[in-house]
């Protein structure tokens, strides 16, 4: 049977050949047209682009709070000088701390932090919020609703409505809304997004070469993994940047910068394919994780699939 939402194919049950069919289906991008298999109607939330996953966020940290059953629990420590706003809609994990002065106001929808997490001295997280396993919310850090921050993270400034995957940094000054970051981003200090245009229209953003309207004011920032901004690095509303890409220098860099990508609004070259894994071996072997030769395959169909896309770029 194949299950539709909205005309849009989202799920499938196989057998035998169709399997294998659906597979290479998938793996062309193509729709799947079994006439023969009885259709089905679902109701599912469809995720089509990066900034539906972001508009969504509240609600769904909201409807996972829910389903999880651990309202109210706290399990870690919190200094008698902070302030648990909503209480029963907190839930901290074992071996975390809320250190004094910090505010965490669940008034406005649910706070999960997970274990082993240290909340700094007045950083305020407004919910609905996830900050995941053993992530630092630094001094003073503006973490506003809508934010999933994931595991062994280190984040401050400003964050708004942004995911923000494991093993990533912010730890500085600067804005990020309507966001998302993936695995060992690092995001340098005073480092900018736009997540809003002066006349107030709606955000394009690149995808697959094509300028796509998202059809919403609130579009911000996209990087993929092992990803990095210099300090004071702007970027305009609806920026993409792929993976292994280093952006820096004065000026707004273009709205899309494919992977593997070294510079900025001034000038880009492709970033050395070796010298790019060199850096991501470091960087995870500060963490203790391990850089496997599965990654570096995968990276290096990456480096072999936007080729074009770069040298369109930079010439």
């Amino acid at each position: 049977a194949l299950y539709f939402t909205n005309g849009q194919c989202v799920a499938a049950y196989l057998q035998g050949r169709r399997v294998q069919q659906m597979l290479e289906m998938i793996k062309n991008f193509q729709t799947p047209d079994f006439t023969d298999l009885p259709k089905k109607e679902l109701k599912a939330r469809v995720i089509n682009y990066p900034w539906d996953l972001v508009h969504h966020n509240s609600e769904q940290i909201a409807l996972d709070f829910l389903q999880m059953n651990v309202s109210g629990r706290i399990l870690g420590e919190v200094s008698s000088h902070a302030v648990l706003l909503n209480k029963s809609e907190i839930y901290l994990g074992e071996g975390s701390t809320i250190k004094a002065g910090a505010i965490l106001d669940a008034e406005n929808g649910p706070i999960y932090i997970g274990s082993d997490v240290t909340v700094l001295p007045n950083a305020v997280i407004e919910g609905p919020a996830f900050v995941g396993n053993r992530t630092i919310i630094k001094i003073g850090a503006k973490i506003y609703e809508g934010t999933s921050i994931g595991e062994v993270c280190k984040v401050g400034g400003e964050v708004e409505e942004s995911i923000i995957h494991a093993f990533s940094n912010k730890q500085h000054e600067g804005f990020l809304g309507h966001s998302y970051l993936g695995e060992w981003v690092n995001i340098g200090a005073d480092t900018n997004n736009s997540d809003l245009k002066n006349n107030y229209s709606t955000v394009k953003v690149y995808i697959k070469g094509q300028l796509i309207d998202s059809g919403s004011l609130f579009v911000g920032l996209f990087m993929g993994d092992h990803s990095k901004s210099g300090i004071n690095t702007m970027f305009n509303t609806g920026t993409v940047v792929g993976v292994m890409s280093n952006v820096f220098g004065a000026g707004y860099p273009p709205k899309y910068i494919p992977s593997f990508t070294w510079g900025g609004a001034e000038a880009l070259v492709e970033h050395n394919f070796d010298k790019a894994i060199d850096t991501a071996r470091k960087v995870m072997s500060r963490r203790k994780v391990e850089f496997t030769d599965a990654h570096k395959r995968l990276y290096r169909n990456i480096f072999e699939m936007t080729r074009d896309e770069r040298n369109k770029l930079i010439a």
